[in-house]
């Protein structure tokens, strides 16, 4: 029998020497919400620390699908956040997501690292613009900035309704038609991944230093949860750490 992998990693990450893991539901140990402490248990730290994710416990913050960027400057509990920036050596930021774009962004030249939780509310405020901007205004050159994009759902199976539609009309008037798809009265399929993609290029990132595997939790439940098929459940994390000076 085929053993589904546990993580899964950027190409692009790799490459800039940033540890990092993207997650899949086979991932042990996750225990998000328990008792308000940590939420990588016992086997969740092994698998982190064989990955160079473990120099202390990860940061991680209330998500509740805004725009706020938090900076964080040790391990636990960060406060009410959707991104979080350090530029500590070895301090592992992480997010959680159940179908939102996890999005990682490295500056190379500052070792500089931000993670981002973007779902169709945090898009609505520009939450990977705001983070790029969180970067820039630390010292980063946005057009140096790396952006790798993790497993997240697609435009395949994301059905959208009016209300969310008219929430990215009022923000996007000129962008969002280029998002969406039209299905049936008063349904749209919405692309996150490029508006997500459109948000960075136009907060400054290169095009070529974009990378997006496009990968649809939705599609691809033996790998990963997806709150829009599955309900409540499971989530899966990204982690990823400023690599330690070499």
């Amino acid at each position: 029998m085929t053993r589904r992998p546990a993580f899964l990693t950027s190409p692009l990450l790799e490459a800039a020497g940033v540890p990092h893991l993207f997650t899949t539901r086979h991932f042990p140990g996750l225990e998000r919400g328990a008792n308000g402490g940590s939420p990588f248990g016992a086997a969740a730290r092994a698998l982190l620390a064989e990955r160079g994710l473990l120099a202390e416990l990860p940061a991680f913050a209330r998500q509740v699908h805004g725009a706020e960027v938090a900076e964080a400057r040790a391990g636990g509990r960060v406060g009410v956040a959707d991104a979080l920036i350090s530029q500590r050596p070895g301090l592992p930021l992480s997010v959680f997501t159940a179908d939102c774009l996890p999005i990682v962004l490295f500056d190379p030249d500052g070792r500089r690292l931000a993670v981002v939780h973007a779902g169709w509310r945090g898009t609505v405020q520009s939450v990977a613009r705001a983070a790029v901007t969180a970067l820039t205004r630390a010292g980063a050159p946005p057009g140096g900035l790396l952006a790798a994009v993790g497993p997240s759902i697609g435009p395949c199976c994301y059905e959208v309704d009016l209300p969310v539609i008219e929430r990215l009309r009022t923000g996007f008037p000129s962008a969002w038609p280029t998002w969406v798809t039209p299905v049936g009265p008063g349904k749209w399929m919405l692309d996150l991944w490029k508006a997500n993609e459109d948000q960075l290029r136009a907060a400054g990132v290169a095009p070529s230093r974009i990378e997006n595997p496009r990968l649809c939790t939705a599609c691809r439940l033996d790998l990963f949860f997806s709150y829009r098929r599955e309900g409540k459940g499971g989530s899966l994390a990204t982690v990823a750490a400023v690599p330690p000076s070499s």
